[in-house]
């Protein structure tokens, strides 16, 4: 959700107090499975975020519907090179009226088997195609150079609209999924928006108690039935008054423990301003991390991040770019980067990797790729998923030993059609989730790469994830004897309950 900074002019978050009413729970009037199910939608900025996924997804089947990819030259086109070739070749030869009357289907002919074999073999055609040649036209030579220079050209278009074709294809394929997401959050907000008047009195006397003045609140209900909740609200004129004491009234009136969302204000100033609450999740993790650059150099090619996302969610992005060094910097930091900042407006994870693809693929001619290891926690739930493209294996310790999740997909930036491996599993109290770049692992012995790393995760006891993270890289080297011939990341998260 989007957050209201202090200083501004009251206001309610996102829908006006009288529209909230409207939208919903207004003397039951409406259920919220109703809502859901006949999609009755009453707030104006929900319908027009409808309409707007509406026309995203025509403008995508349009996109679709226009010119698709080819691979082989037209009856038309050929006809055009062979016209071509025989302006440029044959205009002042003696034998024209020859080979462009009666011999003009033997010409033309010529020109095709030419085309053919250019084709297969290269400009360097097989012997018996030049003979045959030289034995038809006494300007063979040059009949030769035109028609592979003809045909080269023709070839290249064929490239770059098979290249153009592709990039709408992805642009189409990502307006889809934008729409998607839009229309779904359209859907959730209509039907999660609740109101009770009794519950925003008890509200407003619990912050009243506190020295805060309530301007309006706007309470969400998310399909696991957990709140967030918005709340505009000031404190006394030349007065301040800590954001706790709002979240200690609203937990006081719900009867659930709720936490000020992460980077919202800390204090009530004199000004109204909204504040946003997430109910307190019943996990939470800790990261560690350790890494050294090829070579032992100081800059590494592989690039992470770990951030907050919506929905009491926690993202850890692990990637190693292609080749080492700065240039493999600059490649996974962007991957990395693009992630971050889809994942933390709220875009789904696969669909947030496939936009990212899209734009790789589609902004460069030269091949250059990257990996992606993600790994998304839900705090709530205590679960994890996995998502890979191209990485190297994770391991998870639990008390039932080490398990180890590996994939055989590509790399980001390579193919327009992306495969991810996806994989769900249920964390416990003091499991650990390690991801490590191949460096890693192909610094052990070939064969036992695997079993030996997951050999030193579950022989260790250690439960701090930056020492383990370390504990993990010092024993990868000492191992092989030998300095790091690629970029190695270890990244270690233990999950706990609150």
């Amino acid at each position: 959700m989007q957050k209201r900074s202090f200083g501004r002019e009251s206001q309610s978050f996102f829908v006006p107090q009288t529209e909230v009413l409207a939208c919903l729970w207004v003397q039951g009037s409406i259920a919220m499975g109703e809502v859901k199910e006949k999609e009755l939608f009453v707030n104006p900025y929900v319908i027009q975020m409808d309409k707007f996924a509406g026309s995203l997804k025509h403008l995508s089947e349009t996109f679709l519907g226009l010119e698709k990819s080819r691979r082989t030259l037209t009856g038309e086109e050929i006809d055009e090179m062979f016209a071509a070739v025989s302006e440029k070749v044959c205009g002042g030869c003696e034998r024209k009226s020859l080979c462009l009357g009666e011999g003009r289907d033997r010409t033309r002919q010529m020109v095709y088997e030419i085309m053919a074999a250019a084709e297969e073999y290269g400009a360097e055609l097989n012997v018996e195609l030049k003979r045959k040649l030289q034995k038809k036209c006494i300007l063979a030579p040059r009949f030769l150079r035109e028609t592979l220079e003809v045909f080269q050209a023709e070839k290249q278009k064929i490239v770059w609209s098979r290249k153009m074709v592709m990039n709408r294809e992805g642009c189409a394929a990502s307006m889809n999924a934008f729409a998607d997401l839009v229309q779904h959050a359209a859907r959730e907000l209509d039907a999660g928006i609740c109101m009770e008047e009794h519950l925003q009195k008890k509200v407003k006397n619990q912050l009243k108690r506190r020295g805060l003045k309530l301007l309006s609140s706007v309470f969400f209900m998310t399909k696991q039935g957990r709140y967030e909740v918005h709340l505009t609200v000031r404190a006394p004129k030349g007065q301040c008054v800590a954001s706790k004491e709002a979240a200690e009234a609203l937990s006081a009136c719900l009867g659930r423990k709720m936490l000020l969302v992460k980077g919202e204000c800390p204090v009530v100033t004199e000004n109204y301003g909204t504040l946003v609450f997430m109910e307190g999740p019943g996990f939470q993790t800790i990261q560690g991390v350790a890494k050294i650059g090829k070579g032992c150099q100081k800059i590494s090619g592989d690039t992470f991040a770990m951030t907050q996302l919506p929905g009491g969610k926690e993202g850890v992005v692990l990637s190693d770019g292609m080749g080492s060094g700065e240039h493999a910097f600059q490649e996974s930091a962007m991957v990395v980067e693009m992630l971050e900042e889809l994942l933390e407006a709220g875009f789904p994870p696969k669909t947030a990797v496939q936009m990212m693809n899209t734009a790789l693929v589609a902004g460069r001619e030269e091949l250059c790729f990257s990996t992606v290891d993600m790994c998304i926690f839900d705090l709530y739930q205590g679960s994890c998923e996995l998502m890979k493209a191209g990485a190297s294996t994770t391991f998870i310790r639990s008390s039932a030993g080490v398990e180890k999740i590996s994939s055989a997909t590509l790399p980001v930036g390579v193919l327009q059609e992306l495969e991810i491996q996806r994989t769900s599993r249920q964390l416990g109290d003091g499991d650990f989730v390690i991801m490590v770049t191949d460096g890693v692992l192909d610094a052990l012995p070939v064969g036992n790469q695997e079993a030996m790393l997951s050999a030193l995760i579950g022989g260790s006891n250690i439960n701090n994830p930056g020492e383990l993270a370390h504990y993990l890289l010092e024993q990868v080297l000492e191992m092989s004897g030998e300095v790091p011939a690629d970029d190695m990341t270890v990244l270690a998260v233990g999950i706990w309950k609150v």
